[in-house]
């Protein structure tokens, strides 16, 4: 539970490579997450190449610590893999978390950059990452190890918690 309640958003990395042992690891808790039926609708694309990255942050606005990390991972959606339609966006953001969570218990530093659903985004990474026409981007993950120190913020507030009903 440790890192459920430390996970935070990390935007500077240090010039650190982060291994592909560590890589696959990360993966690996992604492609655990539940999803609908077991369909496990998610692709995932590693990014190492800076040119790409570059490229990314031409088109995606928040999207500037892509010139500063070693490597980043864009989860996808095949929706030729959905057997419950609509299901793909719940599955493949299970598996962002998983990832995310990965990466706080590896001393790692990571943030959610959203994608999907906003076309131009989907349209500008589907192009430049060559992305089959079933494949949709739903977010990027930059991952590095931190060069900034952020404390996780308690977001516990019992005024949304309702039991029963409203």
């Amino acid at each position: 539970m440790v890192e459920i309640l430390n996970r935070k958003s990390i935007r500077k990395y240090k010039d650190i490579k982060v291994s592909e042992e560590i890589v696959e690891e990360l993966l690996r808790a992604g492609m655990q997450a539940p999803s609908a039926g077991n369909e496990q609708p998610w692709e995932f694309i590693v990014l190492r190449d800076k040119a790409i990255m570059k490229k990314i942050t031409e088109v995606h606005p928040y999207s500037k610590m892509l010139l500063n990390t070693d490597v980043a991972i864009v989860v996808c959606g095949d929706k030729s893999k959905e057997l419950f339609k609509g299901f793909w966006v719940q599955d493949c953001s299970a598996a962002v978390e998983n990832i995310l969570l990965a990466v706080e218990g590896k001393g790692l530093g990571a943030v959610w950059l959203g994608v999907y659903p906003l076309k131009d985004r989907v349209d500008a990474l589907k192009d430049l990452l060559n992305l089959p026409k079933s494949v949709i981007p739903l977010s990027i993950i930059p991952i590095g190890y931190p060069d900034e120190q952020r404390e996780a913020v308690n977001r516990f507030d019992k005024t949304r918690i309702h039991y029963d009903r409203w």
